[in-house]
């Protein structure tokens, strides 16, 4: 119940951030995002979610995890940075400069970690937090992320770590908070004050929970799989093609999907059911193992493997109709 209490104050004090800022025009002030040529709106949009969502994290963390230090100095860092980076624009590579301390701050020393094991944590917490803000384009697709992933952490940790599960808690509430005011049409943006910070909790509650032995290693990666599949996929395809994948672009399935016809909020709730899809079935084989894991994970990946082909087809006869509409 506590659990319950804490998703639903944080979704209010949000919200309640939130709606403060745009009806004083303040969000207008801190930051807005401009649209241009790879943008999928048409109107500026503030990029203020992060200060509806950040508040009530760092509260929460503070209050009910006093011994994650580490992880409210990795948030505060990456907050103002991302800030400065909303308002401005810094490089690439300051970014991931500071990327890359705040994962250090998480994983340094190793402690009872291997080197090995470590290192993957530590470029896993770094993947994740840049994954929102690939997903912040689309309105309703990172907030509804942040509810069903950060609350599929919550189910998973009750019982067993009752920091992680309020944290988690809390984070889905605020992500609900957002989404109320982000889903189609958006009013607002995360920004990447937001989406950052976001990413980063994605990696280190992950591994919070891995270290904890609440969950196996690959339950935070099924856990946003619908996510982590897109945003990886797009870079190895970027990657190969020896372009700038720190540049912003549209070729994500979820634009992609937009750009052939689909509106926003059918974008939205379809990866918001693959999003459950995997985050039910992670919670299904958490504590599974043998034939019966292998099993699942397979029909997960070929969940993903279907919708991804659906999107790729449509998209290649949404081209192939726009050659012969022009011709």
């Amino acid at each position: 119940m506590p659990v319950l209490i804490h998703f639903i104050c944080a979704a209010l004090a949000c919200a309640a951030i939130l709606l403060l800022l745009l009806r004083s025009g303040l969000a207008w002030k801190l930051a807005v995002d401009k649209p241009n040529s790879r943008s999928l709106h048409l109107a500026p949009i503030p990029r203020c979610g992060g200060w509806g969502i950040l508040p009530v994290v760092l509260f929460s963390s503070i209050s009910l995890a006093p011994n994650w230090l580490r992880f409210d100095m990795g948030l505060a860092l990456l907050a103002l940075v991302s800030w400065w980076d909303d308002r401005t624009t810094l490089s690439a590579r300051a970014r991931m400069a500071v990327h890359l301390v705040a994962a250090a701050l998480i994983l340094l020393p190793p402690s009872s970690v291997s080197w090995p094991v470590t290192l993957v944590w530590f470029f896993a917490i770094v993947w994740g937090t840049n994954l929102f803000n690939f997903m912040d384009g689309s309105n309703g697709l990172a907030g509804s992320m942040m509810v069903v992933g950060f609350g599929t952490y919550a189910i998973a940790a009750l019982g067993t770590n009752a920091g992680l599960a309020t944290v988690s808690a809390a984070l889905a509430g605020a992500g609900l908070g957002f989404l109320y005011f982000n889903w189609d049409p958006a009013k607002i943006f995360l920004g990447d004050m937001g989406s950052i910070p976001a990413g980063f909790s994605m990696g280190v509650l992950g591994y919070y929970g891995w270290h904890a032995l609440v969950w196996p290693a690959w339950f935070p990666a099924l856990v946003f799989a619908p996510f982590i599949a897109d945003a990886s996929l797009t870079l190895l395809r970027r990657l190969a093609r020896g372009e700038r994948v720190w540049q912003a672009h549209r070729e994500h399935f979820y634009q992609r999907l937009i750009q052939s016809g689909y509106t926003h909020g059918q974008s939205a709730l379809l990866w918001l059911g693959m999003m459950i899809a995997t985050a039910g079935g992670a919670l299904f084989l958490q504590h599974r193992s043998g034939v019966e894991l292998i099993a699942g994970l397979v029909l997960e990946a070929i969940l993903l493997l279907v919708v991804a082909t659906y999107v790729e087809v449509r998209w290649k006869r949404f081209l192939q109709a726009g050659l012969e509409h022009d011709s």
